[in-house]
């Protein structure tokens, strides 16, 4: 039988969650005015495993799950993708490797079968393996001559210091070198399994037979030897203002990154400094960053600001890019709209004008399949609850200029702040 939805927002009365025996989550729910269905999810082994030696596995071993399996080689896996007009693609991040994908309602378990297939049996081929490797080098190779790139990796090790969060996920040159085949296979061994594992359905297909279908792949699948993700280390505060430049030969234009360490998704100041993060270098032409520095001063490319929030501790910087001759000009601006910020905040009309774009733009972010499976993601792994985004309007109308100016005060601070160049 059919759902119907009679909501545009997912809520607690729509989604149907389920916890299989093995420890996986799913989350599903119906959408019968398109003929698709969209997954997506994440299992709890990211980079944090990762040794400073042989940083990038993580990475590497997620790409390397669609070369091959027991049941089905690299090609056959994209026959059988191809055939149907079905997409399956891993990745893989700090906290997590995550994979989405997509087929027609009726191919949902032909998706899930090679969802399975991959995360249960890979056999990472030889041929292929080195094949990736060199994708990966290729790619590493041209990060590093990409200034935006380069810039904000080195602003990453000046917020982060120590903490995990200040190496790159996807690895380096050498480190990637040094992977082998046996350490791919080490690695899902021991890090790949259901527990922690969500998978969010969003589609024409009823949510309970989602679960049933994900069951019937999943449901038997355990690994005992899953350990306990590693706890983050407190991160320790700049104490003062870091310049770090990143010398690229040969390029015309010179990105900077300038900013700080910032709140948690779930700390309680995520809502005002996301909505401050908006009047300061987001809404219209990328705020008062955007107006000062690119508009009515004409020194950069591009100008903007933004929130990075996570499980652990996130940060809130302003990037630019800019002709070399401006990075100076383009830097002390900058930094007169962060004190000016931290010093009177936002105005109420400010405010209200990225209040109403936030509740505007919710009901478009979910118009899609896809936008729906990671807000259902987004709600799993921040704890939000299932009524979260029914709730959103309310959350984001409740703050006030004074709860942003707090926040910024807390993150914000003009005299130790991380600045990273890269350019010419």
């Amino acid at each position: 039988m059919k759902t119907v939805i009679h909501h545009s927002l997912p809520g607690s009365d729509d989604i149907t969650r389920t916890v299989l025996p093995g420890g996986i989550t799913t989350l599903a729910r119906a959408n019968f005015n398109s003929p698709s269905v969209v997954i997506g999810g994440y299992l709890p082994c990211g980079s944090l495993y990762d040794t400073d030696d042989k940083l990038g596995l993580a990475t590497f071993t997620a790409l390397a799950l669609l070369r091959g399996s027991k049941k089905r080689t690299f090609q056959k896996i994209f026959d059988n993708l191809e055939s149907t007009g079905a997409s399956l693609s891993f990745s893989a991040g700090g906290h997590t490797a995550g994979f989405t994908g997509r087929a027609l309602a009726e191919d949902l378990p032909l998706l899930l079968d090679i969802l399975a297939d991959c995360l249960h049996h890979p056999v990472f081929p030889n041929d292929q393996v080195e094949r990736l490797r060199t994708q990966i080098l290729t790619g590493l190779s041209i990060r590093a001559q990409d200034t935006a790139e380069m810039a904000s990796i080195t602003f990453d090790q000046i917020v982060y210091g120590s903490h995990p969060y200040a190496r790159p996920d996807d690895g380096w040159p050498e480190t990637i070198q040094a992977i082998t085949r046996n350490d791919l296979i080490d690695f899902h061994h021991l890090h790949y399994g259901p527990r922690g594992m969500v998978l969010a359905i969003v589609g024409a297909v009823d949510p309970k037979t989602m679960a049933d279908q994900v069951a019937s792949v999943l449901g038997s699948w355990h690994n005992r030897s899953q350990p306990d993700l590693p706890p983050l280390p407190e991160l320790k505060s700049l104490k003062k203002t870091v310049v770090r430049k990143v010398k690229i030969p040969g390029k015309s234009q010179a990105d900077l990154v300038i900013g700080s360490s910032g709140p948690r998704r779930k700390d309680p100041e995520f809502m005002p400094a996301s909505l401050g993060n908006s009047v300061l270098g987001q809404f219209g032409m990328a705020g008062r960053i955007g107006e000062v520095v690119r508009k009515k001063s004409g020194l950069a490319y591009y100008a903007m600001s933004s929130l990075n929030a996570g499980i652990g501790p996130g940060s809130w910087d302003v990037s630019a890019g800019v002709n070399p001759a401006n990075v100076q000009k383009a830097r002390d601006l900058i930094w007169e709209e962060i004190s000016r910020f931290v010093d009177k905040g936002v105005t109420a009309e400010e405010l209200s004008d990225s209040q109403s774009n936030f509740i505007g733009r919710l009901p478009l972010s979910l118009e899609s399949n896809a936008g729906v499976v990671s807000s259902l993601l987004n709600m799993e792994r921040f704890d939000l609850g299932l009524d979260y985004y029914r709730r959103y309007p309310d959350l984001v109308r409740a703050i006030t200029p004074e709860n942003v100016l707090a926040a910024a005060r807390k993150y914000l601070h003009p005299d130790k702040l991380a600045i990273a160049i890269a350019g010419p």
